[in-house]
């Protein structure tokens, strides 16, 4: 996505007139215009001339938004920060100031004297032409204070697309008008010497309606320009994060150079107490690293020699040395902030409603207060009067409003997330996170750490723990599988002494030997160790129930006896059972899936608590998984490995664990990126306080625009004598977008990982299991002996909920919970020497 700055729109009118522009540009794709960041994102392959061209002509202008938050270092000023920077509420102060200020005079005279007979100069007493004269320039001050109104307004009016502004300058313009009409009629009178009509046409004046409607919208503009500045405070602060310079080894010598001039590769050091320049990896040090900025978290992380770190983290101990592995945009606090910032640029689908209303939204108002004035005409009332009706009309009706009620919720729910280390990509998956009816867990390093750990030690008779373990640490130090890893880890915590072997070897069938002392050491599975040694039937119960309980029982002996039992576990992350019940409290299913056997995987599944464990899933199976729970509602997948990829394509909502893979945090529309579960119902549960949020926006938007227009045009004049002053229609038109603004901002107070307040989502689907069915027809099977082998084998299969074979009319008809490839159900039966012919 190629992202512009886009200057001069002023309401929702202007953002759809400039999609609209844009769409239109050859090879343009999607276009989507952010009024809040005066943004613009394009896809496609359109060159950034015609697109640019594109906006001027709608009446706007355009430029390419620098997109690299480093390259600014020179100035310590980045593109990006520069175009968030508030230029706006300063510009308003000013002129709210000086209007405010000239108001105050044109009030004094032309309320306070008439009304309440307040002090005015001699020269003034009983000459109305003067008085009417110095309301006139006073006015004509307040507009040129205000010219911008009518610049942009005329000017959208002229291309065709009237906005906000347009609907200001023809009110303030219709009441400067008639008062200068009135004014001069009056002078008329005066030479005359008709006193009755220069008293008449003295109420015919609304220089101060013109000045005030100006000066108000001018109050709301200001309130509204410091109120979004606050909705991006999450983003600014993130920018505020990268570091403006860095110390580089250059032929030895240690050099402070800008962030830009950091390459890869470069070997640079950072002391304690300064924050990492760019994303590297340690090379010499060791330090505790505070990742707060990043994911959140508070609780520094240890990092050694060969782990990585990321720019804008904290150094806050010790001494360290590192080469810089990615710099520039491709740093992680780099990325963070362009996901931000791209989703602000997005649209949700819910704003699509208010777009639309928008884009004809001003044309109808005029329409109406034209309509408005022409009414009362013909009813018999004065000029001044059907004017003021007409007038109310135009400065009453807010697009803003309408335009402003998606956008800002949408960008503090952002912020809001980004704080927390979720990371939205756009707004479609802030706005639909919170609609999901199932949520598919990969097991391994998503509901579990994704690294072994030792969970239990049982020792043989005569044998302690510490024989037991030292013997283990001494043969598995050789070995390269992934178990292995656990025992070391384990016995390097407790400080075991390494002893030296000999004659190393991984044996087929799961198993290792080595010796030591001259005596064989061996360790393997229980069919491996059996095989060489006797395994007491204690031992061998114990064993199962550690299986059972979802854990690996790797056996160790020496010299034909055995040691014991070591066994090993992928361990749960803490907070995985509680995220799961949250996750059910609010009305979702939970699914776990998993490459491993059915027994571990409903081990894992129980302690865990999910709804559904889908075990047995091939790697490249899970993008079918999700296709069949798709069936029953929209699903969320998470997961962290490459092998996740497609499946988190595939998903309504694909989240990624932060610390997977980048291939994974790619696919995915959500990135945690603290790697705790318990950001997935926090994620959730902020998409559904948004969209709500987003809701009461568009309620009191649209609520505030049908109350507002039938009173400002005197419907209810008739019936209750309910008289709309064309001053109280600005006041309100300027309150309403404040008010809209107001209500997002409060998104900042939301408590997303409070679950107190967690509501059952109401589902128009109910979430049941899958049901298919598939018919293997099968060659082979001469009697129920065969049946009851074919059908045990493919009841086996986690997928599997029933299998109905007949040897007969050599069939196997199989109940599926979930999509299993055919290639898995053919090699389960023909496992059993039977033949599978085909899989329908």
């Amino acid at each position: 996505m190629e992202q512009y700055t886009v200057t001069g729109m002023s309401c929702a009118a202007c953002s759809t007139r400039v999609e609209k522009a844009v769409a239109k540009v050859d090879g343009v794709t999607s276009c989507s215009v952010s009024l809040l960041t005066n943004s613009m994102g394009v896809e496609g392959s359109a060159a950034a001339g015609d697109i640019i061209k594109a906006v001027e002509d709608a009446g706007y202008e355009a430029a390419v938004k620098g997109k690299n938050v480093d390259t600014a270092a020179s100035t310590g000023q980045s593109a990006n920060e520069e175009m968030l920077k508030d230029h706006e509420t300063p510009v308003l102060k000013q002129r709210l100031w000086a209007s405010i200020g000239f108001l105050l005079v044109l009030m004094y005279f032309s309320m306070g004297h008439m009304m309440w007979n307040w002090p005015i100069p001699g020269f003034f007493q009983d000459n109305h032409v003067a008085m009417g004269l110095l309301q006139l320039i006073l006015t004509t001050i307040i507009m040129v204070i205000n010219q911008k109104f009518f610049v942009n307004g005329y000017k959208s009016l002229f291309h065709g697309a009237p906005n906000m502004d347009t609907l200001v300058a023809l009110g303030s313009t219709a009441a400067f008008v008639y008062s200068t009409y009135a004014l001069f009629a009056m002078t008329g009178a005066q030479v005359k010497g008709d006193m009755d009509a220069v008293m008449s046409y003295m109420h015919e004046f609304y220089f101060e309606s013109a000045a005030m409607i100006l000066t108000l919208i001018t109050v709301g503009k200001m309130l509204e320009a410091r109120s979004k500045g606050r909705t991006t405070n999450a983003l600014k602060s993130l920018m505020k994060l990268a570091p403006k310079t860095a110390t580089v080894l250059r032929s030895g010598v240690e050099t402070e150079v800008p962030i830009g001039e950091v390459q890869k590769g470069d070997v640079f050091v950072v002391r304690p107490g300064e924050n990492i320049p760019v994303d590297g990896i340690i090379i010499e040090g060791n330090s505790a690293i505070n990742e707060s900025a990043l994911t959140g978290e508070s609780i520094p992380v240890d990092k050694a020699v060969g782990d990585g770190v990321s720019a804008a983290t904290l150094n806050q101990s010790g001494f360290l040395k590192c080469e810089a592995v990615r710099v520039g945009e491709d740093t992680t606090l780099s990325q963070i902030i362009q996901m931000v910032s791209d989703a602000a640029a997005t649209k949700a689908p819910i704003a699509k409603v208010a777009d639309k209303v928008s884009g004809v939204f001003v044309p109808v108002v005029i329409a109406l207060a034209v309509i408005t004035i022409l009414v009362w005409l013909v009813a018999g009332q004065s000029i001044g009067f059907a004017l003021a009706r007409g007038i109310s009309v135009l400065v009453i009706s807010c697009p803003c409003a309408l335009g402003l009620a998606t956008p800002v919720a949408i960008m503090v729910g952002n912020g809001m997330g980004a704080k927390h280390g979720i990371m939205f990509k756009n707004a479609v998956s802030l706005e639909e996170a919170g609609k999901m009816d199932i949520v598919a867990l990969d097991k391994t390093g998503t509901i579990t750490n994704g690294e072994p750990k030792v969970t239990d030690m049982i020792p043989a008779g005569g044998i302690g723990e510490a024989e037991l373990l030292q013997y283990a640490f001494a043969l598995e130090q050789k070995s390269e599988h992934p178990l292995a890893r656990a025992i070391l880890d384990y016995g390097k915590s407790t400080g075991v002494k390494a002893l030296e072997v000999s004659d190393f070897a991984a044996l087929p069938g799961n198993g290792l030997s080595a010796v030591y002392d001259q005596a064989e050491l061996l360790g393997g599975n229980f069919t491996f160790i059996s095989s060489k040694t006797q395994v007491p039937e204690e031992i061998r119960k114990q064993s199962e129930k550690l299986a059972e309980a979802g854990k690996t029982p790797l056996f160790f002996a020496r010299g034909g006896e055995l040691l014991g039992i070591i066994a090993v576990a992928d361990v749960m992350k803490e907070d995985s059972p509680q995220a799961v019940k949250e996750l059910q409290h609010m009305g979702i299913k939970v699914v776990m899936l998993t490459g491993d056997n059915e027994r571990t995987a409903k081990a894992i599944g129980a302690q865990a608590g999910v709804d559904q464990v889908i075990a047995g899933v091939l790697p490249d199976g899970k993008e079918s998984v999700i296709r069949s729970l798709k069936k029953q509602g929209k699903v969320a997948m998470v997961g962290d490995g490459i092998n996740d990829a497609p499946a988190l394509t595939r998903a309504d909502i694909g989240i990624a664990i932060g610390a997977g893979t980048d291939i994974a945090i790619d696919a995915a529309d959500v990135v945690l990126m603290k790697s705790r579960l318990s950001d997935v119902p926090a994620a959730i549960r902020l998409s559904r306080a948004t969209l709500r949020n987003i809701h009461e926006n568009l309620f009191w938007a649209f609520i505030y625009n049908v109350i507002g227009i039938p009173l400002a045009a005197g419907l209810w004049i008739p019936l209750f004598q309910w008289e709309l002053n064309p001053m109280f229609g600005a006041a309100a038109m300027s309150l309403s977008s404040f008010c809209v603004v107001t209500n997002a901002l409060r998104l900042n107070l939301f408590k997303m990982y409070d679950a107190g307040r967690d509501k059952l989502k109401k589902s128009k689907k109910k979430v049941e299991d899958v049901k298919m069915k598939k018919t293997m027809k099968i060659e082979g099977m001469m009697c129920g002996h065969c049946e009851a082998r074919v059908k045990k084998c493919l009841e086996g299969l986690a997928q599997v909920d029933e299998a109905v074979v007949s040897h007969e009319a050599g069939t196997a008809v199989v109940t599926l919970n979930a999509e299993v490839d055919n290639a898995v159900l053919k090699e389960t039966v023909e496992a059993q020497d039977y033949k599978v012919v085909s899989v329908e």
